[in-house]
């Protein structure tokens, strides 16, 4: 059987499968149990057990990175080529041509303060071709070109997408906003690469080429080459903000998209921000197992083998560099492993240094609710659920306005 058609049987037998939820531990944790390896949720630091993170300052043939040129040159692109054929999945070369057209609405946020313009962009030329709907919010009042913060978030096909909680923040400090429900780039559901760009493109992927976390990805590239040409946008201070699964791809779309100049990703866990090595809350298994058509189909080579996965989510965050980084956990969302989050963080750092930028500047946890943001790693464990909280967008404000301005 070839390895596409592994794929296709995995993503059929996910359909399938009885649940396999197991309860919550005693502090309401959710244990689950992954068919495949038998591995069931932990969240006890002492069974967490020793692991080594790939290094990512040394190249394939074993040698060291020591400079800036051999990191963007030669080990970056190694990296890129890793997450691409291993996890998240290549995106073809030929993809669906995207053609935008805007429309303005004025005093949508505040009558006096911002401008909405609602953009759609058609995917591909078929009589039923996805559209992609982002709303982008700009000062009234705004003199030049102004930073925009890119919201993935969830909605899209139909559904409502939400504002931030700090909207009126965003626009008192001269910078605008876009939002962009993901379901209208791909489904999240399974069985529906038939569907969105996907299903715009050439049809099913091969074992080594995208699903959906890359597909969305596209669809922030795709967001931004409108951007570049809306004259009241700064195109060159462009930050992605995602949550949970958009977390995870908000970091992938900027490794792949160096235009997007700093990323804020909440609570994205598993293949996203916190370590996969590290057997704490969420794990590998499960995301091949419940989520599998989010990945490229070679992922499904994974499970039971997170030591041997070339590469760990410190490598993913450093593909950003030298660009700022803010990732954010929260205490009531142990399953996400905030912990492993921030540990991720830490050992990004040397690529940061080696590019002459500011790592976390700690290597210990922080007391929750306390923000490091002085770096140009930023972070922020806040009490509470899995949300991108008003708190977080608080400190990710801050943050961002050492990059940002006013």
């Amino acid at each position: 059987m070839t390895a596409a058609l592994v794929h296709a049987a995995v993503l059929v037998a996910t359909a399938q499968q009885p649940s396999t939820n197991a309860g919550k531990d005693a502090n309401g944790n959710p244990l689950r149990r992954a068919v495949k390896t038998g591995h069931v949720s932990n969240y006890d630091e002492m069974k967490v057990l020793p692991y080594t993170l790939p290094d990512p300052l040394t190249l394939a043939n074993g040698k060291p990175v020591r400079d800036a040129r051999t990191w963007l040159t030669r080990r970056r692109p190694e990296i890129i080529r890793l997450y691409e054929t291993e996890i998240f999945g290549k995106i073809p070369a030929k993809t669906p041509k995207v053609t935008w057209q805007a429309v303005p609405v004025r005093g949508i946020v505040a009558e006096t303060t911002a401008d909405l313009t609602r953009i759609v962009g058609k995917v591909g030329d078929g009589p039923d071709a996805p559209k992609i709907s982002v709303a982008l919010y700009t000062p009234v009042r705004a003199r030049g070109p102004v930073p925009v913060i890119l919201l993935l978030n969830f909605g899209g096909g139909g559904a409502p997408v939400a504002q931030p909680p700090v909207a009126d923040d965003i626009i008192a400090r001269g910078w605008a906003y876009a939002t962009v429900g993901y379901e209208d780039i791909q489904p999240d559901k399974i069985h529906t690469f038939d569907r969105g760009v996907i299903g715009a493109g050439d049809g099913t992927p091969g074992p080594d080429e995208w699903g959906t976390i890359s597909a969305w990805a596209w669809g922030v590239s795709r967001i931004i080459d409108y951007l570049e040409t809306d004259t009241r946008v700064d195109a060159k201070r462009i930050a992605v903000h995602g949550h949970s699964r958009l977390g995870k791809t908000a970091l992938w779309a900027s490794a792949l998209d160096d235009r997007i100049a700093a990323v804020y990703s909440s609570c994205s866990g598993e293949m996203g921000a916190a370590l996969s090595r590290r057997d704490f809350g969420e794990t590998v298994d499960d995301m091949a197992q419940n989520f599998p058509y989010w990945f490229a189909g070679n992922f499904q080579k994974w499970p039971g083998r997170w030591n041997e996965m070339p590469v760990d989510a410190h490598m993913l965050i450093a593909l950003s560099a030298p660009r700022p980084v803010f990732i954010t956990g929260g205490t009531g969302d142990q399953w996400a492993d905030p912990v492993g989050e921030f540990l991720a963080e830490v050992a990004a750092g040397p690529v940061y240094r080696l590019l002459g930028k500011h790592d976390l500047g700690t290597d210990t946890l922080p007391a929750v609710d306390t923000p490091v943001i002085t770096g140009d790693l930023g972070w922020f464990y806040h009490t509470g659920p899995h949300a991108a909280t008003p708190a977080d967008w608080n400190v990710f404000l801050q943050f961002l306005g050492k990059y940002f301005g006013r």
